[in-house]
């Protein structure tokens, strides 16, 4: 049955490179056998790219690795991933296990940003840094964000970290207090400098900076990814929760608290029955190349979360914002 099982997926696999809507399609199996990774990060570090994303527990019970985990893999045409590496829970906070990875390069050095997963209310932003993009050393303050205010329960999710104004703002996903509504908060660095540890982080707002009010977006957003253009922020998000189905929308802002939505529509909608994403298109991460052209990663499937893959569409740009290309 596991053999058919595999046979299967790969030529799931072959259909979807052939008949998709993009050239990449990327499953980890090597934590159960069966495609799975979602939440993409992708960077460009030491002549190479990195993506980091979510793999689940292992199937095995007895494996000595426990919860979720970060994959690692590395390509150098941003079709054809290689998995070099993984990132385990090291600490008792970190014990159910961590994932939606946010990766940002700074000078020489990689910062990761991560979330706790398994603890309700309790889960929050967390912070590594690495020379080579694989070996990860935790910051000591960790966890170093989670949100206040009676607007939220506490609980912080889906870091999404960039540079801004001379400042870094920290994105991050919530609920309100009866863990109903996921919603999106900001915090920002407060000194200059290049130190996120949890007493150099302040919240910015009172309310919630980004919550569903359309009808696509159901009652959730979350998984927010910021790319500065033109001295403006734009965000692409994730509306709805997994496989309901998940879609990706976009939102202008001047200073990173106030948002406007550029369309009522999803900018990227889940595929038709039938298509590979046909269940969902979601949790999207905007990646600017060496070279100026963007993409846009996000994970998919088509059979309500039994397995997921990793995409990519190419981002293009004009007067009005972002448009995804033919190609």
């Amino acid at each position: 049955m596991r053999t058919r099982l595999i046979i299967f997926t790969l030529l799931f696999s072959i259909v979807s490179l052939t008949f998709g809507q993009s050239k990449m399609m990327f499953g980890d199996t090597s934590r159960n056998g069966i495609p799975f990774s979602k939440d993409p990060h992708v960077i460009r570090f030491n002549n190479k790219y990195l993506m980091y994303y979510s793999i689940p527990p292992y199937s095995d019970v007895n494996n000595p690795v426990k919860g979720w985990g970060i994959g690692i893999a590395e390509s150098t045409d941003l079709i054809n991933w290689r998995k070099t590496g993984e990132v385990t829970p090291a600490g008792e906070y970190e014990k159910k296990g961590l994932c939606a990875p946010c990766a940002l390069v700074i000078g020489d050095t990689v910062h990761l940003f991560y979330q706790t997963y398994g603890n309700g209310k309790n889960d929050a932003i967390c912070h590594a840094k690495s020379g080579n993009g694989i070996d990860f050393t935790r910051d000591p303050t960790n966890p170093v964000f989670r949100p206040h205010g009676n607007w939220n329960c506490g609980r912080a999710i889906d870091a999404e970290v960039i540079k801004f104004k001379n400042r870094y703002l920290l994105f991050f996903a919530t609920r309100d207090t009866a863990m109903s509504v996921q919603m999106l908060g900001v915090a920002a660095t407060i000194n200059k400098g290049v130190n996120f540890s949890r007493n150099n982080w302040e919240q910015l707002t009172d309310y919630s900076i980004l919550k569903p009010e359309l009808a696509w977006e159901q009652k959730c957003i979350e998984g927010a990814s910021a790319i500065i253009r033109n001295g403006s922020l734009y965000m692409f998000y994730a509306g709805a929760f997994n496989n309901s189905p998940q879609q990706v929308g976009v939102a202008k802002s001047k200073n990173g608290t106030k948002w406007t939505r550029l369309s009522e529509s999803p900018f990227l909608s889940n595929g038709k029955p039938g298509e590979w994403n046909s269940s969902e298109s979601g949790h999207p991460h905007i990646f600017a190349d060496t070279d100026g052209r963007t993409y846009l990663f996000y994970q998919g499937n088509n059979d309500k979360g039994k397995t997921w893959y990793i995409s990519k569409r190419e981002v293009k740009w004009n007067k009005n914002g972002p448009f995804l290309s033919e190609k």
